[in-house]
């Protein structure tokens, strides 16, 4: 089955978190009828680091670290990483490449992911020989294969590979948001990290923590791989919110559509002794987890050999929670234009008169062709309104719509 379209900003990052869920990366047996995969979680062949620090430089895309790795002519390659994955997704080019002589027999029946909706896909299994991030080398990866040709189109990144939390049992894992950097170290005669260390006691080694609200105490996930900053599944909590949960972006699954809802909570948000006040809140039926969002304030340390987790930050101040902008529309993206998804009720484009299924060739003049996530996201957070040039059979119409705190 092939993955569905992804969506561009306001709803392409919410979306692919939605998508990786949905394949089941980090909730495999977690949470009933999230992941079918009858296997035991795939652990990393041989890992080998040439010095006891390795450093690797990465981009931040949105609330997304990606890492770029060259260890032949075909390179760079470019990967994320994702503590909230159980597995690993790479690209059929880098399975052709490095999994070429695969061993499983070829009756291997492909991996069935299953949503928690019913929605099913079936993956291939390979096993990479080799995967080189500049200094650290992991031999026998097993993984499962995936076309990331739309997440890379978002993006503005070709997105090689998607590294599963396990694959980096045999080192400490460093995400340093703020100096935009990965850092793998060797455990032995390695000092205690810096910083509020929270443990995650389970026995698939999984990151989930326990996090307060107020008085209260709820479990989540930490899931480098959404660039959201909370998402909350309130059962089994008082929940009291400063702004109500409002219907926000299109946010897709493997064979539909929902509508996310966003809200800010009233009360204050501590991750150990850190708090981030009145966060804004994707509410969810599914884990609650602690995304990108949140997790770029932090150089976040995982050692998974003591099923711990350590949070770093500059200064003791809480941190703020901004508001949540928006145009009021959600996109899929072809090269030569955006289709609009979805438009968010009572918004500035849906009193326009902007229709699900219209065309968008040109963003405040210049062509689609000329904008990814990355310049759209900015664009959100600064402008007070955007102009959009809309195609209705030959003819081009231009709008200018209001940006407006979806969230305040």
């Amino acid at each position: 089955m092939p993955p569905a379209a992804a969506l561009l900003p306001d709803a392409v990052s919410l979306r692919w978190r939605l998508l990786r869920r949905i394949l089941g990366l980090g909730f495999l047996g977690l949470v009933s009828g999230c992941f079918t995969f009858h296997r035991e979680p795939p652990r990393p062949g041989r890992t080998t680091l040439a010095a006891p620090t390795v450093n690797l430089s990465a981009t931040t895309v949105s609330n997304y670290l990606i890492i770029d790795a060259k260890w032949d002519r075909r390179g760079p390659y470019h990967f994320l990483i994702d503590t909230g994955a159980s597995v690993t997704l790479v690209s059929p080019d880098l399975a052709a490449r490095y999994g070429g002589k695969n061993p499983f027999p070829p009756d291997t029946p492909m991996v069935r992911v299953k949503s928690a909706e019913g929605d099913t896909a079936l993956l291939p299994p390979t096993l990479l020989h080799r995967l080189q991030l500049d200094g650290a080398r992991f031999e026998d990866v097993q993984a499962l294969v995936y076309d990331f040709s739309a997440l890379s189109a978002h993006l503005g990144v070709k997105i090689d590979g998607i590294l599963g939390f396990p694959l980096f049992r045999e080192t400490i894992l460093t995400l340093d948001y703020p100096h935009s950097r990965v850092v793998l170290e060797r455990r032995e005669g390695r000092k205690p990290a810096v910083g509020a260390t929270i443990l995650f006691n389970n026995d698939r080694k999984t990151p989930i923590i326990p996090l307060r609200l107020g008085d209260q105490t709820f479990a989540a996930l930490i899931d480098s791989g959404s660039d959201a900053g909370l998402s909350l599944n309130p059962v089994g909590l008082q929940v009291e919110y400063a702004v109500a949960p409002r219907p926000g972006a299109t946010v897709g699954t493997l064979t539909s559509d929902r509508e996310q809802r966003i809200g800010r909570l009233a009360a204050t948000l501590m991750i150990g002794p850190c708090a981030v006040q009145r966060p804004v809140v994707d509410v969810t039926d599914e884990l609650s987890s602690l995304g990108g969002g949140i997790l770029r304030n932090f150089i976040v340390t995982f050692d998974q050999a003591h099923s711990h987790v350590t949070f770093q930050r500059e200064g003791s101040a809480p941190i703020p929670a901004e508001p949540r902008r928006s145009a009021g529309l959600s996109f899929t993206k072809t090269p030569a234009y955006w289709r609009v998804a979805s438009v968010i009720a009572g918004s500035p484009a849906s009193a326009a008169g902007i229709q699900p299924g219209d065309l968008v060739t040109r963003i405040n003049g210049e062509s689609v062709q000329k904008w990814d996530f990355r310049r759209y996201d900015l664009l959100l957070a600064t402008a007070t309104s955007i102009e959009f040039t809309f195609l209705n059979g030959a003819q081009e119409t231009a709008q200018r719509i209001a940006v407006f705190d979806l969230v305040p």
